[in-house]
């Protein structure tokens, strides 16, 4: 009578202490993955309106998050965004979550490697010119006379923003004999691909003796627009100009009248402000700017990386263990 007592009793505590985690935007099968990570939590499937139907008993929501939720979760303890950046929950429309007591944790570093190769492709389609080249093909025309390319080894590149997906682009760089200062505000440690980095104080010291600048820092306070006029102005003459991370960081009319007034020899743009980028904006007429509409996360890879960290995050989380990736909310990174 005892024994099934404690048996009623330890059962009873299982339930009280199981953890309901909503997951939107994925496929049932990968649900189910997600559920089989963590046995002991109630992992629930849910579109955007069942979620905020839903949110009052549960301890966790993966994937997105609006103010009303923050405000009806009152259980909620733990919010995983499958992406990188978090400037759209904590900078522009989900203020609330900030100053909120739910740990937020992102997908960061696991985008690094197809987003370091996509910097590189727009750096080398314009150095290899690649971007006057390919359009040749439609009117089949053969002319080598007219073609010339600028050489990569000696050059110098300086990266915004040593994170999961600058040093990959540093890795990168290096790998094709450039080198590499680093711009960042933590103390990043030694790594060989990397001259030097300094504080984004120090930018306007480093800017000049770039040969192209990659921008893969996180969208911040601090950071939305810190490449600004005098920084265009700065830039070496006939260096090059690649933004990966967002768009905002870097003034969109300040980059047109470098491009206009020659300084650039081009730019490559993942990222724009505004964006989508509209039909007849500026930035379209240039045949030395190469733009994707934000494509640089896609990869064949990413999903299985982005799985394998939301499984163990719900591991660790249902288990009571510190979780990865953990965002510094009044940072946003």
């Amino acid at each position: 009578m005892v024994k099934a007592f404690v048996c009623l009793l330890c059962a009873a505590s299982a339930c009280l202490a199981q953890k309901k985690i909503l997951v939107t935007g994925l496929s049932s099968s990968a649900v189910a993955e997600l559920q089989a990570a963590a046995p002991s939590a109630q992992v629930v499937g849910v579109t955007p309106q069942q979620a905020l139907e839903q949110i009052g008993d549960a301890h966790a929501i993966l994937g997105t998050i609006t103010p009303e939720m923050v405000r009806a979760g009152k259980k909620l303890e733990w919010f995983q965004t499958y992406s990188a950046g978090v400037e759209r929950y904590l900078l522009l429309s989900t203020p609330e979550l900030r100053d909120s007591r739910i740990t937020v944790t992102n997908c960061k570093i696991i985008q690094g490697p197809e987003i370091a190769d996509h910097a590189l492709a727009l750096l080398l389609t314009l150095t290899r010119r690649l971007n006057k080249v390919i359009p040749t093909r439609a009117s089949e025309t053969w002319d080598p006379q007219s073609y010339d390319a600028v050489e990569l080894n000696g050059k110098t590149a300086l990266v915004v923003g040593v994170g999961g997906i600058g040093t990959q682009i540093a890795v990168r760089a290096a790998a094709f004999g450039m080198n590499v200062i680093g711009v960042d505000p933590k103390d990043i440690p030694y790594m060989p691909f990397l001259k030097k980095v300094v504080r984004p104080d120090r930018i306007d010291e480093v800017l000049p003796q770039a040969d192209v600048v990659f921008i893969s820092a996180p969208q911040t306070k601090a950071s939305t627009g810190m490449i600004g006029p005098r920084q265009f102005d700065l830039m070496k003459k006939n260096s090059y100009f690649i933004a990966v991370s967002r768009g905002p960081i870097y003034d969109t009319p300040s980059l047109v009248r470098a491009l206009d007034s020659k300084r650039l020899a081009g730019a490559g743009l993942d990222v724009t402000d505004p964006e989508p980028l509209p039909k007849g904006h500026p930035l379209w007429k240039f045949e030395n700017v190469v733009i994707t509409p934000h494509v640089a996360t896609r990869s064949d890879r990413l999903q299985e990386r982005r799985m394998e960290v939301l499984k163990e995050n719900i591991r660790r989380f249902t288990a009571g263990e510190p979780l990865l990736h953990v965002v510094d909310k009044q940072l946003g990174y």
